[in-house]
């Protein structure tokens, strides 16, 4: 016993953190990765790799009761010793991962193996806002909706949360046996070669690493190919503003917003999606390099400290063999296509694949920072989708934001509807006909921006 509570004081010490971000909560996804990466702590892509899981965002049950037993789900694949962890805001972050520090090392939280000690504050899932470790069981990974079971005449049925029904598990279909872990039974139908292949019903989501946080894409695969795809989430009703269109919505509403301020955000959203992008295309060391730029622009680094890092960052990235044969191809969109489906922003400027979008995120990331300097003036506009920068026009310091002009992050600002509720509609298009393993690859090149789509209640199309 003295030999386990000597390694887990060690763990302790420098533990792995599962970051699980709720939707509306990028501003405390920013300071938690930048206070973890001050710490050097690891962080885990899966829960059977995490010692701390850290919820990162406002409070969603009572607008978003789906995403429960996801993160229960995930709390319960977390092997002990374990702390459950939430952080609402940016402020919260340092004290929760210092009490999770300490509660993983205590001695009687060694005792009782990770020590589960029920739900706290009167909030389900088991955790009050800094600390906490209960939890409700579940039985599979939290990468897609909350599931259940029904009984019905034929058998025992899987239920999504948002209501879907799965293959039947147990009656008629497979003469009353329940296939292992609960897994539905593969369904067959043609494929598009007009071949009998087995249909499995997939779903990503809504808290894999790396990934819009809340969406769900549910898939129907037919081998290692994508039939049929279609959307569900994030929850609507949320009253947080999106983070990175915050100054297009400050100077919709009126306000004057310095343009720089709007440039350096923008710049910082095309390298956070940058980042997202590579870490998912498994090259984590530019991804680091990517979000340590983000944060310096964020606290608003001069653009002459910047500016040399991001076109080396450029160079590399933008003329990697590698990451274009990896990424080549995939996800597909035309530049007409993308404007008639009510696309704008660097997706619609790009008009091509993965490749070319992120070449997109990296060209505008730079002129943007040369932006803050005053060496260019006119930026991506709506109007013009082949307006680039003008490097040539003259300084001019106080030149302010216009919303109809100026391009958000992920497009033409509307509050009625954000640029992203049309980035993703088009996902299930661009989704259909590509193998499972690009299916990552295709979200993160387009990266809807989870706090837009939260926002209001909205529907998404297709699929």
């Amino acid at each position: 016993m003295g030999l386990t509570r000597l390694l887990v004081r060690a763990a302790a010490a420098r533990p792995r953190v599962l970051l699980v971000t709720t939707p509306g909560g990028t501003a405390v996804r920013l300071a938690a990765e930048r206070e973890l990466r001050c710490r050097d702590w690891p962080t885990a892509a899966t829960p059977a790799g995490a010692d701390l899981m850290l919820v990162a965002g406002p409070e969603y049950r009572e607008r978003c009761q789906e995403l429960g037993p996801a993160l229960d789900r995930l709390w319960e694949d977390t092997p002990r010793p374990r702390v459950r962890l939430r952080a609402e805001t940016a402020e919260d972050v340092a004290a929760a991962l210092d009490t999770g520090r300490a509660r993983l090392g205590a001695t009687e939280h060694a005792h009782s193996g990770a020590g589960r000690t029920g739900r706290t504050h009167g909030q389900g899932g088991g955790f009050g806002r800094t600390h906490g470790q209960g939890g409700d069981s579940g039985r599979t990974h939290g990468q897609g909706g909350g599931s259940g079971r029904t009984r019905t005449a034929g058998g025992e049925r899987r239920t999504s949360a948002d209501g879907e029904r799965r293959a039947p598990v147990g009656g008629d279909t497979d003469g009353g046996m329940e296939m292992p872990g609960g897994l539905p039974m593969a369904e067959v139908g043609e494929d598009r070669d007009g071949l009998a292949l087995d249909r499995l019903h997939v779903s990503l989501g809504p808290f894999l690493a790396d990934w819009p946080s809340g969406l769900i894409v549910h898939l129907l695969l037919q081998g290692d190919v994508v039939q049929r795809a279609r959307l569900g989430g994030p929850c609507g009703g949320g009253t947080t503003e999106p983070f990175w269109a915050r100054p297009w919505a400050r100077a919709a509403e009126g306000e004057p917003v310095p343009l720089a301020e709007a440039a350096r955000l923008r710049a910082a959203a095309h390298l956070d999606s940058l980042g997202r992008l590579l870490a998912v295309a498994g090259w984590p060391a530019e991804a680091v390099t990517a979000r340590r730029i983000r944060d310096d622009l964020l606290e608003r680094a001069p653009a002459e400290a910047v500016l040399p890092r991001a076109l080396r960052l450029q160079r590399r990235v933008g003329r990697s063999r590698t990451l274009d044969r990896l990424t080549r191809g995939i996800g597909t969109l035309s530049t007409a296509d993308a404007r008639a489906a009510g696309v704008s922003g660097p997706a619609a400027r790009a008009g091509g694949d993965v490749p070319a979008r992120y070449r997109r995120w990296l060209a505008d990331a730079v002129d943007d920072v040369r932006r803050l300097d005053g060496r260019a003036l006119h930026g991506p506009t709506a109007p013009d989708p082949a307006a680039l920068t003008d490097a040539a026009a003259p300084p001019v310091p106080t030149a302010l934001l216009d919303p109809t002009a100026q391009e958000s992050p992920r497009g033409r600002w509307d509050a009625e509807r954000p640029p992203s509720v049309a980035l993703a509609g088009l996902l299930p298009r661009l989704l259909e006909g590509t193998e499972l393993a690009a299916a990552r690859l295709v979200v993160a090149g387009l990266d809807p921006d989870p706090d837009e789509l939260a926002a209001p209640t909205r529907e998404f199309a297709g699929g």
